[in-house]
C-alpha cells in the first residue's frame, strides 16, 4: 500500500514539472522621447499687441448739457484744442454776479485806503474793506476756472479713438466724454504665465517683436514693465520697449508676436516637462534616461520652468535621450520601442 501511495505522489509532482512553461520575456513598451538640449535653445513666442505710448480719457470738471462736439471718431487733433463744450449759461451768471462783486469790493478798498490816509476811518474797518476784497477776488477768479471748464480741451496731440456722450446729452463732472491716444507708440504687451515669471528676472533673458504689418522685420525689445501679480488669473501683464527702426510706423492697436529667447547656464539642461515624474517610492524627481534601448530611473536635481520646458541642473546631460509619453508604465531596465517623432 505504501508503494503504490508513493508512486501516484511521485507521478503528481512529474506531471506538475512537466506542465511548467518559463516565464515569457516582457514585450518591449512603447514610448515617445526627446533629447535634452542646452538652455540657449529655449525660445518662446506670445501673442501681444502695440498699445498707445500716451493717451488721455477727458472729462469736465463741471456738469451740464453738450452743446458742440465738434470731433469725429478717427479724427486728429492738436493739443489745446477744445473737443466739446457744456451750456455756460448758469456758469456765465455766477461769473458776473462774482466779477460785480469784485468790482464793489475793489472800489470799497481804494476808498478806503484814502480815507485811512485822512484818518477818516479806523484801521479796523480798513481791513475789513480789505478782507472783503480778497474774498470777492478768490470767488471772482474761481467763478472764471469753472466757467472755462466748461470748454473742454485736450492735453495732448493725437487721435479721437472713442467718443462715449453725444451732443445736447448731459453729463456729471468727472464723467468720461472723449478719449484721445497718440497715433505712434513704441510699447507692446502682453500676458506671460505665471510660470514665467524667472525669466522676467533673468538679467540674460533677451525680447524682439514682429508686427503682423511687417512680417520680414523683428524689432529688438526691451522690458519696461511688468506686474508680478495676476489679478484675474489669466497671467502676468507685461510691457516692452520697442526699438522701431526709422521708416516704420507702429499705432496702437496693430497684433504682433513676442518672442522670448533665454541664455542659459552652460551646465544645465533643458527636458519637456512631461519628461519629469515622480512616485509613491520615489518622492524625489526622475527621468528616464534610454541607453541600448532600455531605461534607465535618473534623479534629477530641477531648476526655473520656462513654459512646458523643465530645466534640469543635475542628472541628465546635453544630448541624451528621455522618455516623455509614457513614464508611468516603465520599470527599471526595461527594453523599450521609441515612436518616431
Amino acid at each position: 500500500m505504501k508503494r503504490v501511495l508513493f508512486f501516484v505522489l511521485a507521478s503528481a509532482v512529474m506531471l506538475g514539472c512537466r506542465g511548467r512553461r518559463p516565464d515569457a520575456p516582457m514585450a518591449p513598451q512603447v514610448v515617445k522621447t526627446a533629447i535634452a538640449t542646452a538652455p540657449t535653445a529655449i525660445s518662446r513666442d506670445y501673442a501681444g499687441m502695440a498699445t498707445a505710448d500716451h493717451s488721455t480719457n477727458l472729462a469736465f470738471k463741471v456738469g451740464g448739457q453738450v452743446v458742440a462736439f465738434d470731433v469725429s471718431e478717427g479724427e486728429y487733433v492738436r493739443s489745446g484744442r477744445v473737443v466739446a463744450e457744456i451750456n455756460p449759461r448758469d456758469y456765465q451768471l455766477a461769473y458776473d454776479a462774482a466779477k460785480s462783486s469784485y468790482d464793489a469790493a475793489s472800489s470799497a478798498l481804494t476808498r478806503a485806503r484814502r480815507l485811512l490816509e485822512r484818518q477818516a476811518i479806523s484801521q479796523s474797518e480798513y481791513e475789513t474793506a480789505e478782507n472783503n476784497y480778497a474774498g470777492a477776488l478768490a470767488t471772482y477768479r474761481n467763478a472764471g476756472d469753472v466757467l472755462g471748464d466748461t470748454r473742454l480741451r485736450t492735453p495732448i496731440s493725437g487721435i479721437v479713438e472713442r467718443k462715449y456722450v453725444d451732443t445736447y446729452q448731459r453729463v456729471s463732472a468727472g464723467e468720461v466724454v472723449v478719449r484721445i491716444v497718440d497715433p505712434v507708440t513704441r510699447t507692446v504687451k502682453f500676458t506671460m504665465p505665471e510660470s514665467g515669471i524667472p525669466l522676467l528676472e533673468d538679467p540674460s533673458t533677451r525680447f524682439s517683436v514682429r508686427f503682423d504689418n511687417y512680417p520680414d522685420i523683428r524689432f529688438d525689445a526691451r522690458l519696461k514693465d511688468w506686474v508680478r501679480t495676476s489679478a484675474d488669473g489669466t497671467g502676468v501683464p507685461v510691457s516692452l520697449a520697442v526699438e522701431v527702426s526709422d521708416g516704420y510706423e507702429i499705432a496702437p492697436g496693430m497684433a504682433c508676436t513676442i518672442r522670448l529667447a533665454v541664455a542659459g547656464d552652460s551646465s544645465e539642461v533643458v527636458v519637456p516637462l512631461s519628461a519629469v515624474w515622480t512616485s509613491l517610492e520615489s518622492p524625489e524627481p526622475q527621468v528616464w534616461v534610454v541607453e541600448n534601448g532600455r531605461v534607465r530611473a535618473t534623479k534629477v536635481s530641477l531648476g526655473a520652468l520656462y513654459g512646458s520646458d523643465q530645466v534640469v541642473t543635475r542628472g541628465v546631460r546635453v544630448g541624451e535621450r528621455v522618455v516623455v509619453a509614457g513614464v508611468y508604465k516603465l520599470s527599471n531596465g526595461q527594453s523599450v520601442t521609441i515612436i518616431p517623432n
